[in-house]
């Protein structure tokens, strides 16, 4: 019963980071756009903003749709936390936490949650797993 709660929620988790995730890359792709982005990074001092700029759009769009579905998640969950450190060290640590960085911790917490717990049995990545043991 136990793994079954965990692996809901898991699921829960992995769907609440995804959808914030791809809000936020919808933003930067779609809204922003690249010169847009660049442009934002420039100004934080970002190193080399204009690769910055698709790195991290594409991660938060084209990765929170993967996380989203538990696909590569560990792998995923990991550079998502490397993507809020760099938004926090960035953008708005000066701010402080309340007002400022609370939404960055949270989910570079979350991510560094879903690093170490995977994707949980609702997921591509355990679908992929069952698929790849031989049966007996």
């Amino acid at each position: 019963m136990l793994e079954r709660n965990t692996d809901r929620a898991l699921l829960v988790l992995r769907l609440a980071v995804a959808a914030v995730f791809v809000a936020h890359g919808c933003a930067k792709l779609f809204v922003m756009g690249h010169a847009g982005v660049t442009g934002f990074f420039t100004h934080l001092g970002v190193p080399l903003p204009g690769v910055a700029a698709w790195s991290v759009a594409l991660l938060e769009f084209g990765g929170g749709l993967a996380l989203g579905a538990g696909l590569f998640t560990r792998a995923l969950a990991v550079l998502f936390v490397g993507d809020m450190l760099g938004a926090i060290g960035f953008a708005v640590l000066p701010k402080g936490f309340v007002g400022g960085y609370e939404l960055e911790f949270l989910l570079a917490a979350a991510s560094l949650t879903l690093a170490c717990g995977g994707a949980g049995a609702f997921s591509l990545d355990a679908w992929r797993t069952a698929r790849s043991k031989p049966s007996p």
